[in-house]
């Protein structure tokens, strides 16, 4: 450090390797903290090579620091404002159909209790909830771990990327490839019917996840491969995703179909909250690659639902005038 922090002010310092062989490895955790009483001393790193090494071997490795709690609340404060803007844009620019009105009525409470009445005792309901529940049960432990593994050290299984480098990943690249496959979804159901592309839809959210485990083994050094594989998932999952949200649509029609669907819609996010509820925890006891080989087994659960899942072949399909 060129000068003391502030009074009680830390600096965080994350050393690790950056690329290179796992031959050269760190053996302690490289995050130190600085402060004002012990700034000037020195940290040194215990790096230790393989005993069986028997050929030339390079590894880089690099500290960060930075004032990473200015840094977030730039960043959270840019996406307040953006979204103040987006949502005064929208309260203006959407549509208000006329028949988007309240249907007052004496007997309030019966009809709120109607609602959930009528929807569970819909035809197939219990394949729909299973559906929604599993469809995306690796998919939704893998979505949690992704960053974490993306920034840990590679000492600790991870890419040791930087923050901006998984913003550009995921942020940019990946939100790109997720609006492409979500449109190529759509095309596909408008022209084959969503049953006829359910069970490639399925594929396609489901086995680019093999990719994290080739990430995982192989830690490439190469930006690009990275961003290779995570625009082959993110397409795969917005493909893959247009069948959940056309099933949706397709099991919430009848009287209170838009009360349906917001039902619908909670249980999408408790199939996604609860599998990451114990993700993190069952990565740190079995390592990234075999967490990763468990995310692909956990995909099966959602490919069986498939099979109980009752769909009109013409639903879906563009209508031709």
């Amino acid at each position: 450090l060129s000068k003391p922090p502030a009074e009680e002010k830390t600096v965080s310092v994350q050393f690790g390797r950056k690329g290179g062989s796992k031959s050269v490895a760190l053996l302690e955790e490289g995050r130190v903290e600085f402060n004002s009483s012990n700034w000037q001393h020195p940290y040194m790193a215990l790096i230790q090579l393989d005993p069986k090494l028997k050929e030339t071997a390079t590894a880089s490795f690099e500290a960060r620091a930075g004032k990473a709690k200015l840094a977030w609340s730039i960043s959270f404060a840019l996406l307040a404002v953006l979204f103040i803007i987006l949502g005064t844009w929208h309260f203006f620019s959407l549509p208000h159909p006329s028949v988007d009105t309240t249907h007052p009525s004496a007997s309030w409470l019966r009809e709120f209790g109607d609602v959930f009445a009528t929807f569970f005792s819909k035809k197939g309901i219990w394949a729909a909830m299973t559906f929604l529940l599993l469809y995306r049960l690796g998919e939704a432990q893998l979505v949690k771990v992704a960053a974490p593994f993306l920034l840990d050290a590679q000492e600790n299984g991870g890419l040791a990327c930087s923050t901006a480098q998984v913003g550009f990943t995921y942020g940019t690249l990946g939100v790109t490839m997720l609006i492409i496959g979500g449109l190529c979804g759509g095309w596909a159901a408008a022209r084959f019917g969503l049953r006829a592309c359910l069970w490639w839809m399925a594929l396609a959210i489901n086995l680019p996840d093999i990719l994290y485990v080739y990430l995982a083994v192989s830690q490439p050094a190469g930006y690009a491969y990275l961003n290779l594989c995570v625009a082959v998932e993110q397409l795969g999952y917005g493909f893959g995703f247009t069948a959940y949200m056309l099933f949706m649509i397709y099991f919430a029609e009848g009287r209170y179909k838009t009360a349906h669907y917001a039902i619908m819609t909670g249980f999408m996010a408790l199939g996604m909250m609860m599998p990451g509820m114990f993700s993190g925890w069952l990565q740190e006891i079995i390592g990234y690659p075999k967490f990763f080989v468990w995310v692909i087994i956990a995909t099966l659960p959602g490919f069986l639902t498939l099979a109980f899942l009752k769909i009109d072949s013409e639903f879906g399909k563009k209508q031709s005038s």
